[in-house]
């Protein structure tokens, strides 16, 4: 093993990851090895390895199989290519063949929703995979294939763009391009142009970029940091993923941007695993920046700066697209979120100021300093220039890659995607709205936006849909459609069990609260709920919203209590009272015909 030095932890999930490559599990010895090596208890870096998913202490086959669960795939296929998986194996989903080759495993959303049902192996796609081409997948690494030879490249198709020059992302781009701004603005001027544009983070929070920047600039330290956020785990989104396949000359050089800016010497971007076959152009990028002189030292500026940056695999914990869980996971911790004693652009990565930014953020500066801010402004709408990219799935003609101007109504955008008899949307992912008929009329923008609206108690859908019609939606990117044949209930099944799988467990009430959630879903599918169930979720939903650290105990149970709130029918229809459920045996009842056959015979007698 590779010496590293006692106290630079940030190297620990590299020094891992290798392990788990080589030999596919982390052995007992190897623990004692990589605590001694880090200077940290066995107790201590067990709790990192087993916080993340693909870190295994028992054997998980030369090839390891992780096949995505999500809801997406499970409407595409899911069930068929398992079996056939299981029949190829001769395994069942969980478990290693014996000959330690094959291991077969589940996995949340890997980022090809639009090409489902996928899986990965050995972190290499998968994807459209039906009984024949499992059973050749297999066959072929059987005979000696290595999953690199036989594997898919997942380019999403781009469904929609703007007119070319109303567009943002998807059109052509000569790398190092905007650079030359870099010679024609200062870092303040820099922080002036992005604050003018009125660009927010497109991660979820959608903070607004040149105030966080300008707050990093001002806070001094002998060295800052620029990370960038691609750990894109909410169930549906892609458009990370495209972005980093199509331009990631954009993001990287978004991030050159960034550093110039708040006077930042070094940088990461931080992979998701699922993303883990986008490693290698990544790193022949950054040496093609490296060879220009972009990245170093002395890069060409109107004030020449130094700024270097280097990739940095995530283990699989959708926690980790918190930023300050982020920042956690790259120093060799658990992925945890903090508490906002201090915001990352105070302290951060290393106790040092950081910015961290979403991919889509960071490839819309370049752009911005391509087109022009006066351009610029007069995409999307006032409050909300510029386009957004949403990755379309679900029950839809045209799944795929959608970018679009700010403004666009719902109603619309359902047209252009093709949605067939659509019964409900999950907008922004798992995390997000549950959209109903109720909302068709609403626009995708932050006009109006009321940023709490969620917590708003309504009575009843017409209430919503009154009240709702101004206000914008805000998006991540996911847009999943569901059409009126889906089971409403067993979608918001499969998110509950994603939310209690995923919460990190540091808050009891986000750890607990929607594992109980969970068990209420449960009792409606089994037709055992009753009324007070339906306002236990209301209100356990509020304490796990308001009490919880982080992003996902506050959005956990929004697509719940939002689904409850517009499909009053679909919830009636699942409690007890108006099933064939038997809630508890009544003697009085049991016992009604005996009684009145012995009251006859009685009164014959008499």
């Amino acid at each position: 093993m590779e010496a590293v030095t006692a106290i630079d932890r940030s190297k620990l999930l590299d020094v891992i990851w290798g392990i788990q490559r080589k030999k596919r599990y982390i052995s007992h010895d190897d623990i004692s090895k990589i605590a001694q090596e880090f200077n940290m208890s066995r107790m201590e870096l067990e709790g990192v390895i087993t916080f993340y998913h693909f870190f295994s202490r028992e054997h998980r086959g030369k090839f390891t199989i992780y096949l995505n669960d999500s809801i997406i795939a499970e409407h595409s296929g899911r069930p068929e290519v398992l079996n056939a998986f299981e029949e190829a194996l001769g395994i069942k989903l969980g478990r290693v063949t014996e000959d330690k080759n094959f291991g077969l495993f589940k996995t949340p959303c890997i980022g090809l929703s639009d090409q489902e049902p996928s899986c990965l192996i050995n972190f290499r796609p998968f994807t459209n995979l039906n009984r024949e081409k499992v059973f050749d997948i297999v066959s072929s690494l059987k005979s000696g294939k290595k999953p690199w030879e036989i594997c898919d490249t997942p380019k999403s198709k781009i469904k929609y763009t703007p007119a070319p020059d109303r567009t943002v992302f998807f059109k052509p781009y000569e790398q190092f391009t905007s650079l030359s701004s870099l010679n024609a603005h200062s870092p303040e001027e820099i922080i002036t142009l992005v604050k003018q544009s009125k660009l927010t983070g497109r991660g979820g929070a959608f903070f607004p970029t040149g105030l966080k920047w300008e707050f990093c600039r001002n806070n001094e330290a002998d060295i800052k940091y620029i990370i960038c956020n691609a750990d894109e785990g909410e169930p549906g989104t892609y458009k990370d993923r495209v972005l980093l396949e199509e331009h990631p000359e954009l993001v990287i050089e978004g991030m050159i941007f960034a550093a110039y800016a708040v006077g930042a010497s070094k940088g990461a971007i931080y992979l998701r695993a699922e993303y883990t076959y986008l490693k290698d152009r990544l790193e022949e990028l950054l040496t093609e920046y490296r060879a220009k002189g972009f990245l170093g030292k002395n890069i060409r500026a109107k004030t020449p700066f130094n700024f270097d940056m280097y990739i940095q695999l995530g283990a699989g914990a959708y926690v980790c697209g918190e930023e300050t869980a982020l920042i956690h996971s790259m120093e060799g911790k658990r992925g945890e979120p903090g508490t906002r004693e201090y915001f990352p652009v105070e302290r951060g990565f290393n106790g040092k100021p950081t910015i961290v930014n979403n991919v889509e953020t960071l490839a819309t500066v370049p752009r911005i300093l391509e087109m022009g801010i006066d351009k610029y402004l007069t995409l999307g709408t006032p409050a909300t220039p510029g386009t957004k990219l949403f990755s379309v799935s679900g029950d839809c003609e045209k799944p795929g890659m959608y970018e679009i101007e700010w403004g666009m109504k719902l109603r619309d955008f359902l047209e252009l995607v093709g949605a067939k008899d659509p019964q409900f949307i999950l907008f922004n992912g798992f995390a997000g709205e549950c959209l109903s008929e109720a909302d068709f009329e609403r626009e995708i923008s932050a006009e109006n936006l009321l940023a709490e609206h969620v917590q708003f108690e309504f009575t009843d859908p017409n209430e919503y849909a009154r009240k709702m019609s101004g206000i914008g939606l805000r998006s991540g990117g996911a847009f999943m459609v569901f059409n009126k044949e889906r089971d409403l209930i067993k979608v918001l099944k499969n998110v509950a069990d994603f939310f209690v799988a995923e919460s990190c467990g540091i808050c009891v009430p986000c750890r607990t609260g929607n594992f109980l959630l969970n068990k209420k879903i449960d009792k409606l599918l089994l037709g055992h709920a009753e009324t007070k169930d339906l306002e236990d979720v209301k209100q356990w939903s509020n304490i796990i919203k308001v009490t919880s650290r982080c992003g996902l105990g506050k959005m956990s149970s929004t697509a719940l209590n939002h689904a409850i709130l517009k499909f009053p029918d679909v919830f009636e229809r699942h409690l007890s009272e108006n099933t064939d459920f038997n809630k508890a045996f009544n003697l009085k009842e049991a016992t009604a015909d005996y009684d009145r056959i012995i009251n006859e015979m009685t009164s014959d007698y008499e």
